[in-house]
């Protein structure tokens, strides 16, 4: 029996982009975003980065706060907040429902990367950069958006340089999803 699909706050549905570094998942992302919020939904995005990252600046008063032992530090502006939450050494990443049970109600869920989460994904796949395909190891690809004409064991295959098609499928498989 395949597992249940992973929700966010409230029930609403996550579905991960996935693909080779260099395939084009955050340009396609912030494609079909603005069409997605053009279609009524909220949208709220996570993205998983495998090397380090700091977004904070040393000297800040938010850095200050983190490097004298914070645990978590948040910085708010009148635009927005950040929540800082350090992992201390030895402490194991927080895995994709973990973060999504720390984020607000939206109506759609989309994940950069999680290739590894238990979670419905569109694959990425541009075959000139000579990689394989992710499909025939993770059951849970629901599509892939490829650049060039491919056969993907049965799977839809999007053309990459259409977000509009892509936006259309994931509004499908959304409504799909929640009925």
């Amino acid at each position: 029996m395949p597992p249940l699909p992973l929700r966010g706050p409230q029930g609403a549905p996550v579905l991960a982009l996935v693909g080779w570094s260099g395939s084009g998942k955050t340009t396609l992302l912030t494609a079909v975003l603005p069409l997605l919020t053009d279609a009524g939904l909220r949208v709220s995005t996570l993205k998983h980065a495998h090397h380090k990252v700091d977004p904070d600046q040393e000297g800040k008063d938010s850095f200050r706060h983190r490097a004298a032992g914070a645990h978590e530090t948040m910085l708010a502006t009148t635009e927005r907040f950040v929540l800082f939450h350090d992992h201390r050494s030895g402490a194991d990443e927080p895995d994709l429902p973990a973060l999504l049970a720390r984020m607000a109600p939206a109506d759609l869920f989309i994940a950069e990367g999680f290739k590894s989460a238990s979670v419905a994904k569109i694959e990425v796949h541009r075959p000139m950069l000579g990689k394989p395909s992710l499909w025939p190891d993770l059951d849970d690809i629901v599509a892939v958006a490829s650049d060039a004409p491919l056969a993907a064991g049965g799977l839809p295959v999007l053309p990459l340089n259409h977000p509009a098609m892509v936006a259309d499928f994931i509004l499908r498989w959304r409504a799909d999803t929640i009925a």
